[in-house]
């Protein structure tokens, strides 16, 4: 396979800003679509608003939207003798096909999960917790499976065992608002670390490009003739991971359950090279389905388990320089019918640094993202070094950063 221009020698340390606390946004503003927007064409950057968007994007265009929904994921039970045992849950346990099906079990539940306070929580203890659900008590226990590298697999049961996993979390569970707000959440987050169109269950982050938008730009979009549509990335908690290693290629890229339908996929047709991606959750589903049409291209009869994107994937492809993206999306397309295929469900994996050729959107909108981070070598990726000159700019301008903070529209070079 021919090896393209990669980041795996690329030093972090050159991927850093001094970013200080009182530039962290704790709390959103009160309206959403009042946040600012920088805007970056073609080396110079202006300034607008949300609620202003539809005037800095051309008629036109597809804007495509992450639709998942964050789960209330942290779950804390207290022992005997009063210490509390917070369990953050993760994702699924391998034995579950996707993250709805795993959220749709009733009963008992076997999920990969973080757990603070694990020194104090013995193998063959169960931790219990009383609830209430529509007047209806409820009772939740848990007990540690097995124990992983990081993490440990956590057998949840509860009764009754009607109720479902998504309903046990809404019950008993708390938002998993960032670790770097320092505070804990509050009953403010539960509207406002969710988008106004989170649909599918499934997140332990939030789409945070997508905490902007309010019914106001949706109907000024429309009004201007840009069409909006949704794809599905459940954004697990390797989104805040830092890079660790010095080299990139040391870093192993946490991966993601995708979910997009069929007429996704047409869409993406129709709108080729005039696609816009409302956050880099967006922008990794759809540069994962340019590497899905590569995959099933070089290899018509492949199984579901074979497109999945893995980390290094874009970088060794050898038809990176021979198949566009409208080429891809089509043997995705014949591929999902050939297969009797509505709707693709699967992980992806891929790492958007530095030496990756953006192939499916030709602007991206974000938030400002933490110093040495895997979404600041996205950014880096689409626009090059001018990042440090975007990153100069709003910092000097007393931008708000990070989840709850301002944003900024990025056209790629």
């Amino acid at each position: 396979m021919k090896n393209i221009k990669n980041p795996y020698t690329l030093q972090i340390a050159d991927f850093s800003y001094e970013l200080i606390d009182d530039r962290i946004a704790k709390f959103p503003l009160e309206e959403r679509d009042a946040s600012r927007l920088l805007v970056y064409r073609k080396g110079e950057i202006t300034e607008s608003v949300y609620r202003d968007l539809a005037d800095e994007i051309p008629a036109g265009s597809l804007l495509v939207f992450n639709d998942t929904r964050v789960v209330r994921a942290r779950l804390v039970f207290k022992k005997n003798n009063g210490r509390d045992i917070e369990i953050f849950c993760l994702e699924p346990d391998q034995r579950y096909t996707d993250i709805s099906s795993a959220m749709a079990v009733s009963g008992e539940v076997y999920w990969n999960c973080l757990v603070g306070g694990a020194s104090k929580w013995k193998q063959g203890m169960t931790l219990e917790m009383k609830l209430e659900h529509d007047g209806i008590p409820v009772l939740l226990s848990a007990s540690i499976h097995s124990r992983n590298n990081n993490s440990f697999t956590i057998h949840f049961c509860w009764s009754p065992v009607e109720i479902t996993f998504a309903e046990i979390l809404n019950i008993a569970g708390k938002m998993p608002i960032p670790p770097y707000l320092h505070r804990k959440s509050e009953d403010s987050d539960t509207t406002r670390y969710q988008t106004i169109f989170a649909n599918k269950e499934g997140s332990v982050a939030a789409p945070t490009a997508g905490l902007h938008f309010t019914d106001h730009v949706f109907e000024s979009l429309r009004e201007k003739g840009i069409t909006s549509t949704f794809v599905t990335l459940h954004v697990g908690a390797g989104t805040f991971k830092p890079v660790k290693s010095e080299i990139i290629g040391d870093h192993e890229m946490h991966a993601e359950f995708i979910d997009v339908q069929r007429q996704i996929l047409e869409e993406l047709l129709r709108f080729d090279g005039n696609i816009i991606a409302a956050g880099t959750t967006s922008m990794r589903t759809l540069e994962s389905l340019y590497w899905m049409g590569v995959k099933v291209a070089v290899c018509p009869e492949a199984h579901l388990e074979d497109i999945s994107v893995k980390q290094w994937d874009p970088y060794i492809q050898q038809l990176e320089n021979h198949i566009p993206p409208t080429e891809a999306i089509l043997h995705l397309l014949r591929w999902m019918d050939r297969n009797n295929l509505t709707r693709i469900i699967c992980k992806t994996q891929i790492f958007i640094a530095p030496g990756y050729k953006v192939k499916m959107v030709n602007a991206l909108i974000t938030n400002f993202h933490q110093p040495q981070s895997t979404l600041l070598l996205l950014v880096a990726a689409l626009i090059g070094e001018d990042w440090r000159k975007v990153y100069d700019y709003a910092l000097e301008n007393r931008y708000r950063f990070l989840s709850y903070g301002d944003g900024s529209l990025l056209w790629g070079n």
